[in-house]
């Protein structure tokens, strides 16, 4: 991919039915890649019958001037363009990111139709909107419950931090969308979430919301093996799981 970005797939070889491909684009503030939320929850989505990709989209300098949000724009270009060769189902390509991968998902899908993707992509911007996204803990706004770093790393270099404040721009051209947050996130409020949902709903787009009563930012899939154990909430994978199934159709029985 362009400026050193890289698509890590992780494919059922078996098969000829066409699946739906998931992109996964884990969090880290835009300024680096949370191990994290990466390999994990592809392990989790492959297991429900997923093609998975893994974005490792640009980050510190180079995140700035819409380059994570092009990074994005042509992961789901590729796997569109790619479908027949990577047996993907082209017309089911979700998005799926966490924190701050959650806030490029959800760009994404409120600017898959900005002119400037388009030309950088060489795309029609029918191509750039994801067909479901998936928002664990979100940065959304740029406003009063923003996380001040990730929005300042996104926005250095312009346009403008209206550009990055998500809910401003929700339209009924979204897709659908999954969210889930603490409500004692103390690093990203839950309040991004809230608003979120608020807007989404407002504009008749369809969406699931799940708050959960405690837990720390940045659980991804909620297991020892990621560090973060956390029983409660760990149901989050399997609620997404049916979520993407109503959308798309059976998953774990491909």
């Amino acid at each position: 991919m362009e400026g050193g970005a890289r698509l890590d797939c992780i494919l059922h070889e078996q098969g000829e039915s066409l699946r739906p491909a998931l992109i996964i684009c884990p969090g880290g503030g835009y300024a680096y890649i949370s191990p994290r939320e990466a390999e994990p929850p592809a392990a989790s989505f492959w297991g429900m019958g997923f093609q998975v990709f893994v974005l490792q989209y640009r980050t510190g300098e180079e995140a700035a001037d819409k380059r994570a949000l092009e990074d994005l724009a042509r992961a789901v270009l590729f796997v569109r363009e790619h479908g027949e060769q990577l047996k993907v189902n082209t017309v089911h390509v979700a998005v799926l990111g966490f924190s701050a991968g959650g806030h490029l998902a959800a760009c994404l899908g409120v600017h898959w139709d900005d002119p400037d993707l388009a030309a950088r992509t060489g795309a029609r911007k029918e191509q750039l909107r994801p067909d479901t996204l998936a928002l664990c803990y979100p940065v959304i706004t740029a406003g009063e419950y923003t996380n001040e770093p990730t929005i300042t790393a996104v926005d250095a270099k312009g346009p403008g931090r209206d550009y990055w404040s998500v809910e401003r721009h929700v339209t009924s051209g979204m897709p659908p969308v999954f969210l889930w947050h603490t409500m004692d996130d103390e690093l990203v409020p839950a309040e991004n979430s809230l608003i979120m949902a608020w807007a989404l709903h407002r504009a008749g787009v369809s969406c699931e919301c799940h708050l959960y009563e405690t837990g720390p930012h940045g659980l991804s899939v909620c297991t020892e093996e990621v560090g973060s154990p956390a029983p409660d909430v760990k149901n989050w994978v399997a609620l997404c799981g049916r979520w993407f199934a109503r959308h798309f159709g059976g998953l774990s029985e491909m």
